[in-house]
């Protein structure tokens, strides 16, 4: 897949940091996570990404069917073209496997790469997912890490659905956890703190330099 063909924004740092890969939400945009990461991990790289499915005039990143079931080909489908654009923007860009940090629609086809492409991504924040495909994925996922973040009073994404994905994931060889936070799909000051709390806690004890930016749209 070219580069040029899904919207993106690159933010490069000078620093050590891992890179993010931002992944938004139905009806965001690939400035939609950049608040929420810069506060969650200051000066670190970041890749966001636009998704390239209209639902309604509302962006996604995979379809689904009318009746908002999700479409497993469609799923595997978005989630090989999100994992062969990744591999071109590393080329492009020059920077290391990145961790993803999605939210609801982005969470989702982060949780679809990690299942898919295990070797893509070092681990990934899940804001308000669920389990992007039935049945068992071919993943091998050891070494791997993901923390899943759930709203108590969410009914898009509800919590026991949360922790159905931490456990394919964990079944799957991860690193997982899984937390609720009193909130309901909405994203929240606790959501970063938590973030921050989980990205500190694999920190690599490098600081970041100055960060800029680099739009491109197809």
């Amino acid at each position: 897949m070219s580069l040029d063909s899904l919207a993106h924004r690159w933010y490069a740092s000078e620093g050590g940091r891992s890179p993010l890969l931002l992944l938004h939400g139905t009806g965001g945009d690939e400035d939609e996570l950049v608040p929420f990461a810069q506060a969650a991990a200051s000066g670190a790289p970041m890749l966001a990404v636009r998704g390239a499915v209209s639902e309604g005039g509302k962006l996604r990143h995979f379809a689904r069917h009318p009746d908002g079931r999700f479409d497993s080909s469609e799923v595997v489908r978005r989630a090989d073209e999100l994992a062969a654009f990744v591999a071109a923007a590393r080329d492009r860009y020059g920077f290391g496997p990145p961790l993803a940090l999605g939210f609801s629609n982005g969470a989702n086809i982060a949780a679809a790469l990690m299942l898919l492409h295990p070797a893509l991504l070092t681990g990934a924040i899940l804001l308000r997912a669920v389990p992007p495909l039935t049945g068992s994925a071919p993943a091998a996922l050891v070494g791997r890490r993901a923390v899943v973040v759930s709203g108590e009073t969410d009914s898009i994404a509800p919590p026991a659905l949360g922790a159905d994905l931490t456990l394919c994931l964990t079944k799957q060889g991860a690193e997982a956890a899984h937390h609720v936070l009193p909130c309901g799909h909405d994203l929240t000051a606790a959501d970063v703190t938590l973030a921050r709390d989980w990205l500190g806690s694999f920190a690599e004890g490098v600081s970041a330099g100055p960060v800029s930016s680099h739009l491109n749209r197809p």
